[in-house]
């Protein structure tokens, strides 16, 4: 699984902030959450032939990056 130590910090306008926050809240998840199953779905669909973790790996194969439509 992954290792979740790592911060990063972004800069977003205020008023999508809010709107980001709301819509996390209305789905149940944290914002967190959903920056994180971007970052994945991101880097499965434009990693190309980069080696990748054993726990993603699998999800490439798997085939469950947003391109796939199987998120």
């Amino acid at each position: 699984m992954e290792n979740r130590t790592a911060r990063l910090t972004l800069l977003i306008d205020p008023e999508k902030k809010r709107i980001f926050e709301e819509i996390c809240a209305a789905q149940d998840l944290t914002p967190s959450q959903v920056v994180r199953k971007l970052i994945r779905d991101y880097i499965l669909d434009n990693a190309g032939n980069r080696a990748l973790p054993a726990w993603l790996a699998e999800q490439r194969a798997k085939g469950t990056g947003s391109g796939s439509g199987a998120n």
